[in-house]
């Protein structure tokens, strides 16, 4: 079951669904009159998804000798079965979980994460907005299936069957899906993530389960008594070139960590901590 699939194969069914959905949410947008899209964020996306699946394919090696070091010394020998194939692939959502809350909690993963939040539209193609530098580190995160006994080549697989359906959550042409709502990360959920509205920030982590926002105190349903979503960053980006969208969190930790006065300690704080951390300001 799955093995004559791969990475490559997901992107070769699922590019022209996407394309073709884009495309119909292009011509929606365009009857509703609504700014859903506009040309330089659409190319702006496209721009940092091809960037980030260069670096991914140079990382793929690496990546695959990392997991593959750990996976020699696997806890447990599986059958490739049904029951292995449903726990991979929620396994691999879990670890996607964490490995999101720490990109939202830690400010130098915040620094990388943060091109995906930065655009104030909110449609399709912000899926394709991704954090450049992920694949760098991205593949960590997913070492303890290894270690469990999962293949590399079947958490990569995991993981890109799931990123499929993590791009399609990316829209506001469908509003409320029923009884996934319950269970499975919907459009809803994931616009609550992308807001910056007070009470929407770092929620809805999950990229397909939304189960385990419920089990871990993320979870916030759409409210459509509450203020209208606002996307994109807490503050605004004045410079919205690719350079800037990029580097514009590292120039703000950089500023911060090495203001005068400060200890080592909140310096690195700076670095690290939560990236709405301050120091104390004592009486």
């Amino acid at each position: 079951m799955f093995q004559q699939f791969n990475q490559e194969t997901i992107y070769l069914i699922s590019t022209p669904f996407i394309v073709g959905f884009i495309v119909l949410e292009i011509y929606l947008s365009y009857k509703g009159q609504t700014e859903t899209y506009t040309k330089k964020d659409t190319f702006t996306n496209i721009y940092f998804a091809l960037l980030n699946f260069s670096l991914d394919m140079l990382m793929k090696g690496f990546s695959f000798f990392v997991l593959g070091f750990f996976y020699i010394n696997n806890l447990f020998t599986f059958e490739t079965g049904i029951i292995y194939w449903v726990s991979c692939f929620v396994t691999q959502d879990f670890l996607y979980y964490v490995h999101h809350c720490v990109d939202h909690k830690s400010r130098v993963f915040w620094a990388v994460h943060a091109t995906h939040h930065n655009s104030e539209l909110f449609n399709l193609t912000t899926g394709f907005r991704s954090p450049v530098f992920q694949p760098l580190y991205r593949y960590v995160f997913f070492i303890p299936m290894a270690i469990i006994g999962f293949h590399p080549l079947h958490i990569l697989f995991a993981y890109t069957v799931n990123q499929v359906w993590g791009t399609l959550v990316h829209t506001k042409k469908i509003n409320k899906m029923g009884i996934l709502e319950y269970f499975m990360v919907t459009p809803s959920h994931h616009r609550v993530h992308h807001a910056s509205n007070l009470k929407y920030l770092d929620k809805n982590m999950g990229m397909v389960l939304i189960i385990w926002d419920k089990i871990f105190g993320t979870f916030e349903p759409e409210d459509n008594k509450y203020e209208e979503i606002k996307f994109g960053l807490t503050y605004p980006i004045e410079n919205k070139g690719p350079i800037n969208i990029i580097f514009h969190e590292w120039k703000a930790i950089y500023k911060d960590a090495t203001q005068p006065n400060i200890s080592f300690n909140d310096r690195l704080k700076y670095v690290f901590y939560n990236p709405a951390w301050k120091p104390q300001i004592k009486d």
